[in-house]
């Protein structure tokens, strides 16, 4: 079944070529939080200046960390409810989880059926999904009330399996090292946030932004958005409850994520749409800042 009849999308204005590009954490402990990334999970190092530090691969920075020692975890508020690591393949998946495992690292493989993917979380509880693309397995659709699956044989899925940790291990060559940093392709996949209403947040990531809507499934009080007709950019939900307040300055977890627009005219019409929209902006040296309905921060940037 083509994905266009699989799921009710609505097409934004956003650049088809608009990817997440980073997220930025409060942590309470700068160090233990630099050894789980690159032993764990083999991010790279990029630099560490008093207490900021920013992670990546050879290519790209995708993770910025401030210590804030007083910080702590609160529930019932909005924020990050997840961000995913995209990898190339499921080889390179596969290396993953097999270092994650080699670790003893508790985690909780899942096949999505249009993914494989682990789901784990850091030292300071920020959950994390690292996963591959697997479109010929079959696709997602969320329609209505409904978030599902469908196998690429037409069988129905509830798209939370749990995933066959032998098959994808098998991607793996003899001489493929665990301890490998991150393939260079690596990037911020999508973010998935807590916020404190559905249709709210819709306005505002559809209307104005311009994301296409890929989905809603209202029973489950949860959405997707995304650029270019990907399965979802951003994932809305309210699991916090029905409006959740913004996390108070001294929370551990996002302060804000980055969306890369592919140049200066399409980060320019966006500005534009924010301006009409009469939502505070605020230029900053590594691009411009802004809340959405939640709180949560968006940090809007130009690809280089």
């Amino acid at each position: 079944m083509e994905r266009q009849q699989m799921i009710e999308r609505q097409i934004g204005t956003i650049s088809s070529d608009t990817e997440i590009a980073a997220v930025s954490l409060t942590v309470a402990n700068l160090d233990d939080q630099l050894v789980f990334y690159q032993k764990v999970l083999g991010f790279k190092l990029h630099w560490r200046d008093g207490n900021q530090a920013g992670l990546g691969t050879d290519r790209r920075e995708i993770i910025h960390m401030v210590e804030q020692p007083d910080a702590r975890r609160y529930n019932r508020v909005t924020g990050l409810y997840h961000f995913a690591v995209l990898f190339p393949d499921q080889r390179e998946l596969a290396r993953a989880i097999a270092r994650v495992l080699s670790l003893q690292y508790p985690n909780y493989p899942t096949d999505h059926i249009l993914t494989k993917t682990t789901y784990l979380t850091d030292p300071e509880g920020n959950q994390i999904e690292l996963y591959a693309e697997s479109p010929e397995d079959g696709d997602w659709f969320m329609n209505g009330d409904i978030y599902g699956a469908r196998r690429s044989d037409g069988t129905p899925s509830d798209g939370r399996e749990p995933l066959d940790l032998e098959a994808l291990l098998s991607h793996l060559q003899e001489n493929d090292s665990l301890d490998a940093p991150l393939p260079p392709e690596t990037r911020i996949g999508h973010v998935h946030l807590y916020i404190g209403d559905v249709d709210e947040a819709l306005d505002f990531y559809h209307g104005v932004l311009g994301f296409d809507v890929m989905g809603q499934a209202k029973a489950m009080r949860m959405a997707f958005v995304s650029a270019g007709g990907y399965h979802h950019h951003i994932g809305l939900n309210t699991w916090q409850g029905q409006g959740a307040p913004p996390a108070p300055p001294d929370a551990l977890g996002m302060r804000y994520f980055s969306i890369a627009l592919p140049d200066q005219t399409a980060l320019q019409s966006v500005l534009e749409r924010i301006c009409a929209a009469e939502i505070h902006v605020e230029h900053k040296e590594t691009g411009y800042f802004l809340h959405d309905p939640s709180r949560n921060g968006i940090m809007l940037t130009a690809a280089a």
